[in-house]
């Protein structure tokens, strides 16, 4: 957790390694000078940490560039300062034997990255599978204001009329492939529609899941995880995240006040609704130990006896995908459905409680 006693009187951190007149923080005014500031553009202003997981081969976050120069207008609008900060890019894609490798390697660099540089709140990007728990994980540890920024999932595939979905149909038509049923043309044309835009894959799978759990703990803007990749309202939920991380640094809304027992509760109970990953059991128990909640396997059995599945997403469900869960109402349809059964108390990065966040959302 965050160790709030080396505040400045102004209330933030940064002000520690630029404002002093000593011969460090000379060192830290010259560097941000050759880096083409001056000091009316920072010194004063919470100093935003946009932390990016964009690689050139992680598909999920080929839009991310575009989503940081959104992140940066909403932080400048309300008086802060940003700057774009790479993280470890671990796609689900490429990386082998297995990305679950990298987890708690991302982890250690948000962390890290956090605690080292002049940050006074951080926005995180993610949203291919391991992404999610690892800078969540981090920023936990680190403590400082934090929000988290889903990736988003792409559209629905399409190949001659057959809705597909990536991470799902793909082992079913390769089997088609292999019992000889699809010609070499049919399987490019499959090949090219399974996955065609940017975002994660838009079954109710590791990504999807993870992205949900965020948004159900209360460390997304509300609804965000729903938001296809493409859709210009993701543009705008990108911009929203950079105005209101700059308010959550003037708030001091840390994550110890954020994840507690009752938000994880809250967390796996919207999983086992969505029909979520098996996966979500591994990342949510690794999350909520970092945030000091002791989940349990026994835990999330007995909630997952007791939750109704809700979400007709494929693999679980048939036929649906996240971009007609989207049009649904998406995950603030889905909580108002199970409010009944959620801590509608407990406090999220809006700085207002999950009951209000879902108030006017379709049930």
């Amino acid at each position: 957790m965050a160790d709030n006693s080396g505040k400045e009187p102004d209330g933030l951190r940064s002000t520690r390694w630029f404002a002093p007149d000593d011969l460090r923080s000379f060192g830290h005014r010259s560097r941000m000078m050759q880096l083409g500031y001056s000091e009316a553009d920072y010194l004063g202003k919470p100093v935003i940490g946009v932390l990016s997981t964009w690689s050139e081969l992680n598909t999920c976050h080929s839009h991310f560039p575009e989503r940081v120069k959104d992140v940066k207008r909403g932080v400048s609008q309300v008086g802060g300062f940003a700057v774009e900060m790479p993280a470890l890019s671990v796609d689900e894609s490429y990386i082998k034997p297995t990305s679950m490798l990298y987890r708690n390697m991302l982890a250690m660099e948000t962390e890290e990255m956090i605690r080292a540089h002049p940050l006074d709140g951080v926005v995180l990007m993610g949203g291919c599978d391991k992404t999610t728990p690892g800078l969540v994980m981090g920023a936990i540890s680190a403590g400082v204001p934090m929000i988290y920024l889903p990736a988003g999932p792409m559209l629905r595939g399409n190949y001659a009329g057959k809705v597909l979905g990536s991470g799902s149909d793909a082992w079913k038509y390769w089997d088609e492939r292999r019992a000889g049923n699809i010609t070499d043309e049919e399987w490019i044309g499959i090949q090219g529609g399974i996955a065609r835009s940017a975002g994660t894959c838009m079954t109710m799978g590791t990504a999807a899941t993870m992205m949900a759990i965020a948004d159900a703990l209360g460390l997304t803007l509300p609804g965000a995880s729903s938001i296809p990749a493409v859709d210009s309202g993701h543009q705008r939920m990108s911009a929203d995240c950079g105005r209101r991380i700059v308010e959550m640094v003037r708030e001091d809304l840390t994550p110890d006040r954020i994840i507690t027992g009752a938000s994880v509760r809250n967390a796996a109970i919207v999983a086992m609704a969505t029909g979520c990953s098996t996966n979500a059991v591994v990342h949510l128990i690794a999350m909520a130990r970092r945030a000091g909640v002791p989940l349990t396997l026994d835990d999330l059995d007995s909630l997952g006896r007791e939750t109704p599945l809700l979400a007709n997403i494929r693999p679980s469900g048939k036929g649906y995908l996240m971009e007609d869960f989207f049009y649904a109402g998406g995950l603030r349809a889905l909580m108002k459905q199970i409010a009944a059964r959620l801590d509608t108390s407990c406090m999220t990065v809006t700085g207002k409680s999950l009951g209000e966040n879902l108030e006017g959302a379709e049930g």
